[in-house]
């Protein structure tokens, strides 16, 4: 059998070692080709059935796989390997531990990583200076972040990516022939929670929320996945000053020694931090005179006409980051000038007749939403759909005086509809899905995709006025009327045009 201990690089011998890869999605296909590649023997299960699976199945095949099996026959048990159990079990993140396959894996005391793991079991490769690693994780803007952190780096000259759960699987950029000199590494809790050995440079975490309750098992397990990312950090853990939850996480980390706190702040910055000042973006935790004095790293209109303030944390965690690696003051400012937003974040899509519509699609969770919400007044909200085991009784309390109306979407947003009649009882909960009935809102079955979308609105625009935001910030996941947010976000468009063109 296998030492797995001595699988720490890409030159190792991995030959012989008998994987199953459990998912066939982009990660799983680029953690089965990786290992194909290495010389294991590899299994992959998927209990899906499609013509993309299959698609992907006949090319590792072809590749060298030992074996794939679709179905979901095939994941109500542990596969074995030409008549004995797995070495290891690497999973996709949407697989959590109370599935069957890796239930049966830990009752047999099989190892199991995740693609982070192994990318960086294998990122040193004979020949090659493996890049160095940025990781971030947090309830939201994680994707903001990592991109705004990619794009300082590359504002210093530096081969720079940003990958995992951004959308780029990590293991293909390491297999990158010319090479990286620096990874901006987006973690989601699923990932750090099937990583084991990684050791970055610097690491954060943004925020922290009730979130993916459901596949963790409890909000504890989900904090304990997030404070993974500080252990053996070498140069700066950098945590949320404005999150205890946070800072708590890297005092209690075992980093490497010689790894300092550092805090991001959006307000004055003590010793130690980055913050802001008069409107600047500031820097006291990376310079020498920082007992005395501050850095100048952009001003917050370099980060656009409209920047709320969790816009700014995030680009306050991404200077931190960078600024651990070296990277100057001016390649922050540049970097930060020349990102471009992705969709469906706080995107302005219209402002006609003095009506503002926002698409924050991604806001996926009430804490993004919330996010969004603190960022106008007054706001006709839109918001619903698959909640995902939270609670909305916080963000309606919070946000209660600058709702002018709420249209709710989503298959099922009695919680949402529920939380409004108790903490907002005088605001008008109108729309697709719902029928008012005084102050009290009931929902029935909800229209689908598109059809929803027009009539929420057309709902909407039915309330707002001069001066008023409609603001479509679902504070939920989009999988039971939507492909995905994006989808989602892009039917808002569409409707929003239509509606004003």
């Amino acid at each position: 059998m296998t030492n797995l201990d001595e699988l720490t690089s890409w030159d190792a011998d991995w030959k012989g070692l008998r994987v199953l890869v459990t998912g066939l999605g982009v990660t799983g296909f680029s953690v089965a080709d990786t290992l194909i590649e290495l010389g294991a023997k590899v299994v992959v299960v998927d209990g899906q059935t499609s013509e993309i699976l299959e698609q992907r199945a006949d090319t590792l095949k072809i590749v060298g796989a030992h074996a794939v099996y679709l179905g979901p026959e095939h994941i109500e048990s542990l596969t074995e390997i030409d008549g004995a159990l797995p070495d290891v079990v690497v999973t996709s993140p949407g697989w959590n531990p109370r599935h069957p396959v890796l239930d049966a894996a830990t009752q047999a005391g099989i190892p199991i990583w995740g693609d982070v793991e192994l990318a960086w079991r294998v990122r040193e490769r004979a020949g090659r200076k493996p890049a160095e690693w940025l990781v971030l994780t947090g309830t939201n803007g994680k994707t903001t972040t990592v991109e705004m952190t990619a794009s300082i780096l590359r504002a210093a000259d530096l081969r720079a990516i940003a990958v995992g759960n951004v959308g780029t699987p990590i293991l293909d950029a390491i297999r990158e022939p010319n090479g990286y000199d620096v990874f901006a590494i987006e973690l989601s809790s699923f990932q750090l929670h099937y990583t084991h050995s990684m050791s970055p440079l610097a690491s954060v975490v943004l925020n922290l929320a009730e979130d993916h309750v459901d596949w963790h098992g409890s909000l504890e397990e989900y904090f304990a996945a997030k404070a993974k990312i500080y252990e053996r950090t070498r140069v700066a853990a950098i945590y949320n000053v404005e999150q205890r939850e946070t800072e708590k996480m890297v005092e209690e980390a075992d980093v490497v020694d010689g790894c300092r706190a550092i805090g991001f702040t959006t307000n004055v910055p003590g010793l130690s931090m980055l913050g802001i000042v008069d409107g600047l973006l500031v820097d006291r935790a990376y310079i020498e005179e920082r007992r005395s004095s501050a850095a100048e790293l952009a001003s917050l209109s370099d980060l656009g006409d409209v920047v709320p303030q969790h816009t700014a944390a995030n680009a306050l965690a991404a200077a931190a980051l960078c600024r651990a690696a070296g990277v100057s003051v001016a390649a922050v400012k540049q970097g930060l000038i020349d990102f471009e937003p992705g969709e469906h974040r706080i995107q302005v899509v219209a402002n006609k007749e003095g009506v503002l519509w926002v698409n924050d699609s991604k806001a996926t969770n009430p804490h993004a939403a919330s996010a969004s919400l603190s960022a106008f007044k007054p706001v006709v909200w839109i918001a619903g759909g698959l909640p995902k085991g939270v609670e909305y009784d916080e963000i309606v309390q919070q946000h209660a005086q600058r709702l002018k109306a709420v249209v709710l979407i989503g298959a099922d947003s009695s919680k949402l509809a529920e939380s409004l009649a108790r903490h907002a009882p005088d605001v008008p909960v109108i729309g697709p899905g719902v029928q008012e009935t005084g102050t009290e809102t009931t929902t029935r079955e909800a229209l689908s995709g598109e059809d929803v979308m027009k009539q929420a609105v057309a709902a909407a625009a039915s309330v707002a006025r001069e001066g008023d935001t409609v603001l479509m910030a679902p504070a939920a996941a989009s999988m039971d009327q939507f492909q995905s947010y994006a989808h989602r976000g892009n039917a808002f468009i569409q409707a929003v045009q239509d509606l004003l063109n």
